[in-house]
């Protein structure tokens, strides 16, 4: 069963739900919610072309797209930057010191979010 609409569904509420978390001002959720958006948006695709969807890295994930999709290098720098959000905004042994809560500024989570919105309208581009 083919369910690309579901990921790219949920991939729409994740970003909501980084929009709502930066609102509230946790920085940190708001950035991990980005990077899930943008991840479960490309799965989305992959799992349309019925290939394999495994793992978390935005960039593999978009390396693993079939050669006929061109996808723009500055995405991949996004992509770059949301990956870096997967585990340090969860988890406080991840950071130097501080906990994730303290380390996540309004204006990253912003751009978190921004990045993410673009790879999701990307994805849905290719969707549709």
């Amino acid at each position: 069963m083919e369910r690309s609409d579901d990921w790219i569904d949920q991939a729409r509420g994740d970003l909501q739900h980084a929009r709502n978390d930066l609102q509230d001002g946790f920085y940190e959720w708001a950035c991990f919610s980005a990077q899930q958006a943008a991840e479960k948006a490309v799965k989305a695709v992959l799992k349309r072309h019925r290939l394999e969807a495994w793992g978390h890295s935005i960039v593999d994930l978009l390396n693993a797209l079939p050669a006929h999709i061109s996808v723009p290098e500055e995405l991949y720098d996004m992509a770059i930057e949301l990956d870096k959000g997967y585990i340090s905004t969860r988890y406080p042994d991840a950071l130097p010191s501080g906990s994730p809560r303290t380390r996540y500024s309004k204006k990253e989570a912003e751009r978190f979010i921004n990045y993410a919105q673009a790879v999701v309208e990307f994805c849905e581009s290719l969707l549709t």
